[in-house]
């Protein structure tokens, strides 16, 4: 046996290191509210005009698929099959219930912006919440881009 054996671990040396890993706790969750309520890229430059810019709507269909049509021509832009564009359907939902929770309707189109340097952005003018969609990746934000015009509709 040695002399740690017998004597107890020093109190100190456990209460520094729970300080140290409560402040860490503290610090990461100040810093992710901090981020999730930071204005995005898009947000902090409004003077800049989008490149290219489309209002879209979207309708759920009988055969489970969700029709995206653009806004003032009602011409269907692209149509998401039944169990297809998880995230597409996910945001919308979000979005969707957002405006339930405020009482809004479901007349105002929702606008896909794409800026000079490549960045999307998806915007609901009824509530005014902005999504920058490169936030999710290539591929998520591929997914709303090809609703833009000058893209193929898709079936």
């Amino acid at each position: 046996m040695s002399a740690l054996d017998k004597e107890p671990f020093p109190k100190g040396a456990l209460i520094a290191a729970s300080a140290l890993i409560g402040f860490s706790l503290i610090a990461t969750g100040a810093v992710r509210l901090a981020r999730l309520s930071a204005p995005s890229d898009v947000a902090a430059t409004p003077q800049a005009a989008p490149v290219r810019s489309v209002e879209v709507r979207f309708f759920d269909e009988t055969d489970g698929s969700v029709s995206v049509r653009e806004s003032r021509s009602n011409q269907v832009v692209t149509s998401l099959a039944p169990g297809t564009n998880g995230f597409v359907r996910s945001v919308m939902r979000g979005l969707v219930h957002d405006r339930k929770r405020r009482g809004l309707g479901a007349d105002a189109p929702f606008r896909i912006s794409q800026w000079a340097g490549g960045r999307l952005a998806l915007e609901d003018p009824a509530t005014g919440r902005l999504i920058d969609l490169d936030a999710f990746g290539n591929t998520n934000k591929d997914a709303f881009a090809q609703m833009l015009p000058g893209r193929q509709a898709a079936s």
